[in-house]
């Protein structure tokens, strides 16, 4: 059904009496209020989509097509009470690439997980010897999910769960359980009984369901501090993982791009979702003979981009999501501040007003030891970093621990790939950052995480290879 407004969608969700309440970070409002599971109920939900998961696959993929992409039409009948409520909880602008955009999105990426036909794949087949690689249904898979992209990123994991045979339990973040239980909700509306759950709820529910002995895979969004203990947790049982860790995303602009020309997609790759994306542009070098035209054109940009309450058509920046990111975020512009570095845009909250909002932030003059440049900041504070050449802006770029994408600007495209290929991440853009599309696969390098997501390599990711010979 349709549902006219976030507050139906809300009533629809949320229980009668009682829950946890969910706040508006940019307003401190209520926004609503979720019922949180236990232990006991997450043992309920992965038992139903246990028994639920056999009559799923012998669906066959062609049911299993037509059920998702009717899915994918209910989030379209509900795309803008869904992208309310998705503003209202996590904080993100209905407009710019934020919460409608991410709405679009999760529809988008639910048809793409049908796109693609998994067919046996022959191995050999020289007249003596026949082998061939099948692709089987897991069983129940757990999906964890964060708090930055909580609609979006829930499709990543549940459709190419689903396409596969595979029954889904998500535990949401404890910070946007509504948007999650909403979107679930749509889907529920179309998809049979029990193959997809949900079950909001603290840390030690989504402990359970990393270990549980009746899940299959977990795929996990999130820190890498959290997909160690994660890991961890799962090795008893020897789940198969797919986990997109934290990243901190570099740019390496050369010396023949033109500053004005990349100015609005460097701002971009470094804000969307007000820098609250994983594989957002999170440090920026440059090299010193277009440093201070870099700096000025992206400083022009950044200064005509509206930040504030999300409800508000005019605004393209929401708040941080949660007090302890802000904390984060402000901590490390302080101590760049402090060590020296130039404010070119804000670094100046306003403590006083309602909301997590922190504005705006470009960093110039900053040293690459910097810990707003080594540690993941994940907020809209950019610090950007002078080079003498390539080389040195590699050998920083790959300096650290992490490497879920980067990014290489210029006007000579083999140039740029020459480049490129001397990255350590799993995604290296030319001449853009953290553009995403469904057909192309995603994952992470060093302790950025592992495993493919989207793309025909996504859907074998969530199955199980089986070679018949004979």
């Amino acid at each position: 059904m349709a549902y006219a407004n976030a507050q139906a969608l809300l009533e629809a969700i949320q229980p009668a009496t009682g829950g946890t309440e969910i706040y508006d970070p940019a307003t401190g409002e209520l926004v609503g209020r979720v019922a949180q599971k236990t232990g006991e109920d997450l043992d309920a939900a992965v038992a139903s989509a246990k028994a639920a998961q056999p009559g799923w696959d012998k669906l066959g993929h062609e049911e299993r097509k037509r059920l998702l992409n009717a899915a994918a039409d209910n989030i379209e009948a509900n795309a803008e009470a869904l992208a309310e409520l998705l503003s209202r909880e996590q904080g993100k602008p209905l407009n710019g690439p934020n919460a409608r955009f991410e709405v679009g999105g999760a529809a988008s990426w639910l048809r793409a997980a049908t796109a693609y036909e998994v067919e046996p794949e022959v191995v050999v087949d020289d007249g003596e010897t026949y082998a061939a690689k099948h692709y089987r249904a897991l069983g129940v898979v757990g999906a964890i999910g964060p708090w930055n992209w909580p609609m979006m990123i829930s499709i990543w994991q549940l459709a190419p769960s689903l396409r596969m045979g595979n029954t889904v339990v998500m535990k949401p973040s404890e910070y946007t359980p509504l948007s999650v239980l909403a979107l679930v909700h749509v889907l529920n509306e179309v998809l049979p009984a029990d193959v997809l759950q949900v079950a909001a709820g603290g840390r030690d529910v989504g402990e359970k369901l990393s270990g549980h002995p009746d899940i299959a895979k977990i795929m996990f969004t999130g820190s890498t501090r959290t997909g160690k203990a994660i890991i961890r947790s799962s090795a008893d049982t020897v789940k198969r993982l797919t986990m997109e860790l934290g990243g901190n995303d570099a740019g390496i602009v050369l010396e023949d791009a033109d500053p004005k020309a990349i100015a609005q997609d460097l701002f971009w790759g470094a804000f969307i979702n007000t820098g609250q994306t994983c594989a957002a542009l999170k440090r920026l070098y440059v090299p010193e003979s277009i440093y201070d035209e870099v700096c000025t054109e992206l400083t022009a940009v950044a200064k005509a981009m509206p930040m504030g309450v999300g409800l508000d058509e005019n605004n393209v920046l929401g708040p941080l999501q949660n007090k302890a990111q802000y904390d984060i975020v402000a901590d490390l512009v302080a101590d760049a501040v402090n060590s020296g570095a130039t404010v070119l845009l804000g670094a100046n909250p306003d403590d006083q007003a309602p909301g997590y909002f922190y504005p705006t932030t470009l960093i110039s003059d900053i040293a690459p030891d910097n810990p707003l440049v080594t540690e993941e900041q994940f907020g809209p504070a950019l610090p950007i970093i002078k080079v003498k050449n390539s080389e040195e802006a590699v050998e920083l770029a790959n300096s650290l621990d992490v490497g879920l994408g980067a990014s290489v600007w210029s006007s000579d495209r083999a140039k740029a790939l020459e480049v490129a290929a001397q990255i350590e991440s799993g995604t290296v853009w030319i001449n853009s950052h953290g553009t995403i599309d469904p057909r192309v696969p995603f994952g992470g390098a060093k302790q950025s995480g592992y495993g493919l997501e989207f793309g025909l390599d996504g859907l074998k990711a969530l199955a199980q290879p089986q070679i018949i010979k004979g």
